[in-house]
């Protein structure tokens, strides 16, 4: 417990460090692995049942070769696209978001470095420095956050295509 209680203590001085502004992108990077962590279990748990069941009504189909059937298999597979596609779009606006919020960071840090020179009239290191550590550290977290975000954006979209093309194939049209 006491273990627990110095690991958030040293959370918290870090959160500190960095301002309200590191506040703010923790809570989005959260947010962002949350929404990932949905996808990939939706990826490797749920998506097999959906994908059973579109097969399983495609193959009940007694005729699979008209005009009809073939809009039918098209609508079978944007269905499964468009679930495989949930959230994706929001967690590229995440990622997107990530340095937006890190270079919001430096300028409120440069504004209190600016703040201290002001008021103290001089150019004093150790005055600057806790504006100084609050205009990178942002911008650190948001860029660490941001490319942890980018891979795995590629990756769910990899997987959209190539489940997307699978189930394209697991639909044959009954040709006469």
């Amino acid at each position: 417990m006491i273990l627990f209680i110095e690991m958030m203590n040293r959370i918290q001085a870090f959160l500190d460090t960095g301002g309200l502004v590191l506040s703010v992108i923790a809570a989005v990077i959260c947010l962002m692995w949350l929404l990932i962590f949905e996808r990939l279990f939706f990826y490797l748990h749920s998506y097999k049942a959906v994908k059973k069941n579109i097969i399983e009504s495609w193959f009940k189909r007694t005729e699979r070769h008209s005009w009809n059937a073939e809009h039918i298999r098209i609508a079978h597979v944007s269905r499964a696209t468009e679930m495989l596609k949930t959230n994706v779009t929001l967690i590229q606006c995440l990622v997107v978001l990530c340095p937006l919020l890190g270079l919001m960071g430096t300028v409120t840090g440069m504004i209190e470095v600016f703040d201290v020179m002001a008021i103290s009239g001089s150019g004093n290191a150790r005055s600057m420095a806790s504006g100084v550590s609050r205009a990178t550290i942002p911008t650190m977290a948001g860029m660490v956050g941001s490319l942890s975000g980018v891979f795995m954006v590629t990756w769910l979209q990899r997987k959209t295509k190539r489940r997307t093309e699978q189930m394209q194939d697991s639909l044959p049209m009954a040709h006469q």
